[in-house]
């Protein structure tokens, strides 16, 4: 996200959301990828993003470079002052000779956890937690994989907002429509997509934002089609080597989300101690330890 902020990355950003198909193609792919934008070749940079070396120079040009070796050194510059230790982590490993699956994949997933960790901006939780304790209604929604997520969601959020209302729980996108039927402004929607995105989750999201509710996003990069339906996205790193995405670090921005919300005021707390209260006699007591 630090490099989509970036000036080159908010052009690309915008030819992610409005170019032609080519553009588009490549704009996600140095999304997604810019520190091995900033080392391929024009040849493998052009493999990895479909199109041909031709239609790499053109986008080059239309960026306002001469070619693509300055666009190459553009993405390197704009590196030099955004680039984080997970990302020269992630570099290390693309280099490495042998890795096993199982060790990238643990590798990964700790360097999805730093990063995501160092991306949490304090000030961006504040907002929307602000906003969810206000909301007459939160609605969370998930698809696939993303909806094991929306339900840990749910259920931690459940106890501190008006009403709480899992959108994907069951019944599939016909049923998950008619929940958002009664949506408006002073609701909230939090839309939960990882690769591979679900085209429902993106239908209804821009339904939702239709309706006037605030939309939360959280999702795997600023290439995802959720940002720019969003008017906040809490970004959860999710490469890893096999699998289409990690949920691991989704796991660390919904655990986040939910103890900055039962700590941000009083009554939260009390409701917390309510809960803890209600739900003890259902829980395995631990027998006093000898002395």
């Amino acid at each position: 996200m630090a490099f989509a902020a970036s000036p080159l990355g908010q052009q690309l950003v915008r030819l992610q959301a409005s170019g032609s198909a080519s553009n588009r193609a490549i704009a996600e792919h140095l999304l997604r990828n810019p520190v091995r934008g900033a080392a391929l070749s024009i040849e493998d940079l052009a493999a990895a993003s479909g199109v041909s070396t031709a239609t790499l120079s053109r986008f080059a040009r239309h960026l306002g470079y001469g070619g693509f070796p300055e666009l190459r050194a553009a993405l390197a510059d704009t590196l030099q002052s955004v680039l984080r230790p997970v990302e020269k982590l992630r570099g290390a490993l693309v280099r490495a000779e042998g890795a096993a699956p199982m060790r990238e994949g643990l590798e990964d997933t700790l360097a999805n956890l730093r990063g995501t960790a160092e991306g949490l901006a304090p000030d961006m939780i504040a907002r929307i937690v602000g906003r969810l304790t206000e909301a007459r209604c939160v609605y969370v929604m998930g698809f696939g994989l993303s909806a094991h997520l929306a339900g840990f969601l749910a259920l931690g959020l459940q106890p501190f907002c008006h009403h709480i209302v899992n959108v994907v729980e069951y019944g599939g996108t016909e049923n998950a429509a008619g929940r958002l039927m009664n949506l408006g402004p002073e609701d909230v929607l939090i839309a939960i997509s990882f690769p591979r995105y679900a085209t429902d989750a993106v239908h209804l999201t821009r339904y939702a934002a239709d309706q006037g509710a605030t939309i939360f996003a959280i999702t795997d990069s600023a290439a995802s089609p959720l940002v720019p339906l969003a008017s906040e996205t809490l970004v959860a790193q999710a490469t890893h080597p096999v699998l289409s995405s990690s949920n691991v670090a989704a796991l660390l921005v919904i655990e986040a989300l939910v103890a900055a919300l039962m700590v941000s005021n009083a009554d939260n707390l009390a409701k917390a101690t309510r809960l803890t209260d209600a739900i003890s006699a259902y829980l395995v007591s631990q027998p006093p330890r000898s002395r």
